[in-house]
């Protein structure tokens, strides 16, 4: 696990505050429909009303706080998935959606975010990973799905589950705020 002290973090953010717009680079990953556009499109404030699924990629700059957040929003679809490290490079932080009412595919987005984390060019990023869906019945909680990942037993890398709903913004924000607070560079 990365740790920083209080004062270390501190000094961290007022000098990333001091320099004007300091920009980060997001990877947004997750399984096709876990809603990572949703949640991109609502950190941009647009409109969430029509979204299609992600072919192959989608990139917003979303300006907080003095950061310009370079988010790159990949697909999910399993025949997208192997190209997903043509996009690591560079990664301050990596965000991982998983669709908190699709309990059937939580093997699979274990995998998944496994896979993630065992990359090289990946080692060490922080992740935030968003338990989505929340608004749904029968969501898991953002407890039992950091039980069922095994959460945690990382311990080279800082991280955080958020639970969140992607088309009522509850928690999306919550979660960009610790993003913020744990920008550490790589």
């Amino acid at each position: 696990m990365i740790l920083i002290s209080t004062m270390g973090l501190l000094s961290i953010l007022r000098k990333l505050k001091s320099s004007p717009d300091k920009e980060l680079r997001i990877l947004l990953l997750g399984l096709d429909n876990a809603g990572k556009t949703t949640i991109l499109k609502s950190l941009a404030s647009e409109d969430i009303s029509t979204i299609t699924p992600t072919q192959g990629f989608n990139i917003k700059s979303v300006q907080t706080e003095g950061f310009k957040l370079n988010v790159w929003d990949i697909g999910g679809q399993r025949k997208i998935r192997p190209y997903w490290r043509n996009y690591f490079d560079n990664t301050d932080i990596l965000i991982y959606v998983i669709d908190s009412a699709d309990t059937k595919r939580f093997d699979e987005t274990e995998q998944e975010l496994q896979e993630l984390l065992c990359e090289e060019k990946l080692v060490g990023v922080p992740i935030l990973v968003y338990a989505n869906k929340q608004d749904l019945i029968g969501s898991a909680t953002s407890a039992q799905i950091a039980e069922g990942l095994s959460l945690h037993t990382i311990k080279d890398r800082v991280w955080q589950i958020q639970a969140c709903s992607a088309t009522s913004g509850e928690g999306v924000r919550d979660g960009m705020e610790w993003v913020l607070k744990n920008i550490s560079k790589k």
